[in-house]
């Protein structure tokens, strides 16, 4: 098969399976799932290989394009999608057994799942930032609706402000990418490539410097708001902790990374356009992104929130690391955009295997979990370490790449502040997660975990968390600094 057979098989799998699922029976629909997403792996896999590897695959009259830096966010869609429908089989079968879905709603979950991981996928191979943009637009509808499956009323309600502020942000990002196109209508004219993001970087110096400032800022706002970066984040805490356990994991380890694809892509464009003078907004919503997370994180009772808040912060040091720039603090962005998207949606199956034994997600309520759940108990110890960017993870290495080049290019004030609000948060996680971990196991709680199928995907990122703490293959250093090469204009 050639590339191209690749990515359409990877484009039409989930649709495919989306359909199956909905219509077979209950007793296959998770099978057909895993199927799907085990074909969706390694269609994935085999497109982010091939253009690693060769060169970006462009097709269908140019309307689709993979380079790097789209094969970078699909294999994380992919292997993120792939753990969570694993992990699903386990989850989601309790779920229904204990009553707290009922077949229809089982059904549905497959099936918009599978819609999910279609729609992150069309977002990461296609060329015009304006179909990007409808992509993106379709996993807000996608997400509101798995986001309220449960049908409560803190579910629903929590969809529903989703669904408002996904779909207010993507406005303003709208907006933006009008003005980007306006900025080069007198170059493009009615050229149908004018949005096509190829053809806007390499026509980066005829495009109109006033025209891309005020779009980057409504994209950058926009996108922002679907990625939860401070100010516009509210959202996100409901949202993660009202979804079921797999769709936690894959709104934080895969959708975020989606919806920051979107911007970085952008942001190359308007760099182009205006270089050394874009850099400054990252870097102050990503600072402050950082800040705002951490009286939350040290206050919080309820687990999936103390994660979901977590997410605020590393979308924060992510924009961070590219504000700063350089291939150093561009290198160390895509490696924490990695690290975190393994480590949180790892956390969020953890959190879901701790809620389905506890029966709660309050933190005050939750001891003894390395007694009660011996292998859950301790991947969640070593998985809240990595997140907090304790050595020697993967969060770790990334973290210190940044704070390395923030001193390096110069900021000083900014890097310092970064260091001492990481440290904040360090205590904050560790404190939380030791009450958990440890102490008395509940009066009557058996020693056991909750399923087979949920213990044993908690193992696929964690191999990948340690592995890359300690050892980083070089054909992926060498893929993220040909990224690198991308995200500062290049090809």
């Amino acid at each position: 098969m050639t590339t191209m057979d690749w990515l359409w098989l990877l484009l039409l799998t989930p649709l495919v399976t989306g359909v199956v699922v909905w219509r077979l029976k209950t007793s296959l629909c998770a099978w057909a799932s895993l199927a799907g997403a085990a074909l969706m792996l390694i269609a994935g896999l085999s497109v982010v290989c091939q253009v690693a590897g060769g060169s970006p695959l462009s097709g269908w009259d140019g309307m689709l394009y993979v380079d790097v830096l789209g094969a970078f966010n699909l294999g994380l869609v992919v292997f993120v999608g792939f753990t969570a429908a694993v992990y699903s089989v386990g989850h989601m079968a309790t779920e229904l057994a204990d009553g707290a879905v009922s077949v229809r709603q089982y059904h549905q979950f497959y099936s918009l799942l599978h819609l999910f991981f279609f729609s992150m996928i069309a977002v990461s191979v296609v060329n015009s930032i304006g179909l990007m943009w409808v992509g993106i637009e379709l996993t807000t509808v996608v997400t509101a609706l798995l986001v309220g499956l449960y049908n409560r009323e803190t579910a629903l309600e929590a969809a529903w402000k989703y669904l408002i502020m996904g779909s207010v942000g993507l406005s303003f990002a709208l907006l933006g990418i009008i003005f980007i196109y306006l900025s080069g209508s007198f170059v493009f004219g009615d050229n149908p490539q004018a949005l096509h993001w190829t053809v806007l970087v390499q026509m980066a110096k005829w495009l109109n410097p006033q025209w891309m400032l005020a779009g980057f800022v409504f994209v950058l706002i926009g996108l922002g708001t679907k990625a939860g970066v401070a100010p516009l984040h509210f959202w996100l805490p409901d949202a993660y902790s009202q979804s079921p356990a797999p769709v936690s994991a894959v709104l934080s380890g895969a959708l975020l990374n989606t919806v920051l694809y979107g911007i970085l892509r952008i942001y190359v464009v308007a760099n182009s356009v205006l270089p050394g003078q874009i850099s400054q907004y990252l870097i102050f919503f990503g600072i402050f992104s950082i800040a705002v997370s951490v009286p939350f994180l040290l206050v919080q009772r309820d687990l999936k929130r103390l994660l979901a808040f977590s997410s605020v912060e590393h979308i924060g040091v992510i924009l961070l690391g590219v504000g700063i720039g350089g291939p150093l603090g561009m290198f160390g962005a895509l490696l924490h955009m990695f690290n975190h998207s393994l480590v949180k949606s790892l956390l969020f199956m953890v959190a879901g295997n701790i809620q389905q034994k506890y029966h709660t997600r309050q933190m005050e309520r939750i001891s003894g979990v390395i007694a009660s759940m011996p292998v859950t108990g301790k991947v969640f110890l070593l998985a809240i370490l990595a997140l907090a960017g304790s050595p020697p993870f993967s969060l770790f290495i990334s973290e210190i790449t940044i704070m390395m080049a923030g001193f390096k290019t110069g900021h000083i004030g900014v890097t310092v502040l970064f260091l001492l609000l990481m440290a904040l948060i360090f205590a904050g996680m560790v404190y939380y997660a030791s009450r958990m971990v440890f102490g008395a196991t509940p009066a009557g709680m058996t020693v056991r975990e909750v399923g087979a199928w949920s213990t044993a995907a908690l193992f696929l990122p964690l191999t990948l968390i340690i592995l890359f703490g300690v050892y980083l293959p070089p054909v992926f250093s060498e893929a993220l600094h040909k990224i690198v090469v991308v995200l500062q204009g290049g090809y």
